[in-house]
């Protein structure tokens, strides 16, 4: 509607001219110019007509108005002919008076003009005929005198060439005298008076620039809106919530509303910058509903955040960290974003999260958290070079996120991806949850073969940047996987409008990709089964849930685990993780030590010992120096 506007204006003004210009449509006048009565016979209407479309009746008709623009007067009359014996002025002007003014003086010019063409013309043939009469009286004077000499004889036939002669003489002397008759008096006359009406006028040739600007911005906006309809139209883009879950075939667990071109150039999670912001509460209510819906190991670690330090490292050597790959179909659908403020709200939990930057295309997470960039996970992957995972692991600003960053990449992508089994196996230890930003699912393979490592996915879509045929692509990509989806997370939401669809291919009905009873096979399983899902088609925004205090493992008979913990080694655990922490790396946010005051333990600290049902040693660990 803008460019339309704009462009309307545009033509608009430079179509009109500078100033303000005379409305000479606004008044027409007609005359009718006729012969005069008994001159019917000697006036020709293509003569009259032809003398009046000429100059000579517009410049008389400019010297007697006194005006200098000879065509401008020309352009405002026209002369027809409405029958042989009738000629039709029609003049136009700005008042009346002026249009009057301009058809009297058209119509007298007409008439003096043709009077004195006529009469130039009479003069010719007068002349012409006296001549020819001046002959002929010399022919009779000469055939009187031979008749009066002749005999009764001769002057009979003298007789019938002098009454020829005599005729002839008297033709022509009537002629003349015709001639002169006509050449005295007006051939065409002024039939009746001048007609007079106002037209009005129109807005196109309104004299006032302003008048014809205002005209070509209402004309620019109503083909603006015709354009914009005709584009809604034909843009199938998704950018609603009830046209994204029919066309992920999922739910829509988030709806981050659009953020100011000022928010997102910010070099910090908007959760931490902007806490009372509208689009941060969003991200929060996604954090809930992640945590709700998402696999057991992240929807169990509810009361996590009371755990002493080393309760948290010994839990964690016993049951890893769940993985979240975050994911999109296309690039710019907010998948960095996404991860960086779901990463900050989970922070507020109390859990502490580490980052992955998976995206070595175009890795742009480090900028999400105004850091710089350094070695990180394409290096860790390629194994070109020995590197710790810990040393990789880099402290944020915000309270209990970590990252690995994207690296530099040397290597083809697809190929650091293909050995991310084992690295994820350790980053699991190192957290409570671990965020994984990949590549666009459509425009390369990083992310499916990251999917088969994760224990949930969570899709990203920037509103108006997928059609409907790409969702479904991604759907099905996903399906065939059997990891868990736990929805679409909408960013620049629009407002919904119509009943939302019920006939969606939830997480708990999307099929056993963990083993779930009842599920299909190929497609991810909710935790918790059909009732889960039940629950979340009857609540898309469920409530925050309540942190529990923890229990032990008997009181939770939802969780499987490995094996039921004992009292007698758990407190062998506990031994060794505090035998092991000499000499052991700490670090976390900036300003840590040690150990923190509140009871936390940091990020830095190795897992105590493997999970029993994981080998002591890797080849990856081996070729790294991971612990043993």
């Amino acid at each position: 509607m803008a460019a339309c506007t704009a462009a309307a204006l545009v033509v608009g003004f430079l179509l009109t001219p500078a100033g303000d210009t005379v409305d000479n449509g606004k008044w027409q006048c007609k005359v009718a110019i006729t012969p005069v009565a008994g001159a019917a016979d000697t006036v020709r209407a293509d003569q009259v007509l032809s003398y009046a479309q000429g100059s000579a009746v517009t410049t008389a008709a400019a010297q007697k108005l006194h005006l200098t623009d000879v065509a401008g007067l020309t352009a405002r009359r026209t002369v027809v002919a409405e029958s042989p014996q009738m000629l039709l002025f029609t003049t136009t002007g700005p008042t009346q008076p002026s249009c009057l003014e301009l058809a009297a003086a058209l119509s007298e010019a007409t008439i003096i003009g043709y009077a004195q063409e006529s009469k130039k013309s009479a003069d010719e043939s007068i002349k012409r005929l006296q001549n020819q009469a001046d002959a002929q009286q010399k022919q009779l004077d000469d055939l009187q005198k031979s008749f009066s000499k002749a005999n009764a004889s001769d002057q009979a036939k003298l007789q019938p060439q002098l009454s020829t002669a005599t005729a002839a003489l008297t033709k022509t002397l009537g002629a003349i005298a015709d001639l002169q008759n006509y050449s005295q008096t007006d051939a065409i006359q002024q039939w009746g008076s001048i007609d007079a009406k106002e037209l009005g006028g129109s807005l196109l040739s309104s004299p006032s620039r302003g008048v014809r600007l205002t005209l070509a911005v209402v004309l620019g906006l109503a083909l603006g809106v015709v354009a914009a309809l005709m584009l809604s139209r034909m843009d199938t883009r998704l950018r609603t919530r009830d046209g994204t879950e029919e066309a992920f075939n999922l739910p829509v667990i988030g709806e981050i509303p659009s953020l100011s071109r000022r928010l997102r150039r910010l070099r910090e999670p908007l959760v931490t910058a902007r806490p009372a912001d509208p689009a941060t509460e969003a991200y929060r209510s996604l954090r809930s509903t992640l945590l709700l819906t998402g696999p057991e190991a992240l929807s169990g670690q509810l009361g996590q955040g009371g755990l002493d330090p080393d309760d948290r490292r010994v839990r964690r050597a016993v049951e890893p960290a769940p993985v979240v790959l975050v994911m999109s179909g296309r690039s710019g659908d907010g998948r960095t974003s996404t991860v960086a403020n779901l990463a900050a709200a989970l922070g507020e939990t109390g859990r502490q999260v580490l980052v992955l930057d998976c995206d070595f295309r175009q890795p742009e997470l480090n900028e999400q958290f105004g850091m710089d960039e350094g070695p990180g996970m394409a290096e860790l992957l390629s194994g070109e070079q020995r590197t710790d995972l810990v040393e990789l692991i880099r402290p944020t600003r915000v309270p209990n996120v970590a990252m690995i960053s994207g690296g530099h990449a040397t290597a083809y992508p697809a190929a650091l991806v293909l050995r991310a089994g084992e690295v994820l196996a350790l980053a699991r230890r190192h957290a409570d949850v671990v965020l994984i930003d990949s590549s666009p699912l459509l425009n390369a393979n990083d992310a499916y073969d990251l999917v088969q490592h994760a224990d949930t996915v969570l899709v990203t879509l920037m509103a108006g940047n997928v059609r409907p045929e790409e969702a479904d692509r991604v759907s099905e990509l996903l399906a065939r996987t059997g990891v868990p989806v736990a929805g679409v997370a909408l960013l620049g939401a629009e407002v919904a409008t119509g009943r939302r669809h019920r006939g969606l291919r939830l997480p708990g009905r999307l099929g056993g990709g963990r083993g779930e009873p009842g599920a299909e096979p190929g497609r991810p399983a909710l935790p918790g089964g059909p009732a889960a899902a039940e629950r979340v088609v009857e609540q898309h925004r469920p409530e925050p849930h309540r942190a529990e205090p923890h229990r032990p493992e008997s009181a939770r008979p939802e969780q499987r685990r490995p094996e039921p913990r004992r009292p007698e080694p758990r407190r062998a655990e506990h031994q060794r993780a505090a035998d092991g922490r000499r000499g052991e790396p700490v670090y976390g946010a900036a300003g840590e030590g040690a150990a923190r005051r509140d009871g936390t333990t940091s990020w830095g600290r190795r897992p105590a010992e493997l999970p029993p049902e994981e080998p002591v040693e890797t080849t990856l660990q081996l070729r790294l120096g991971e612990e043993r």
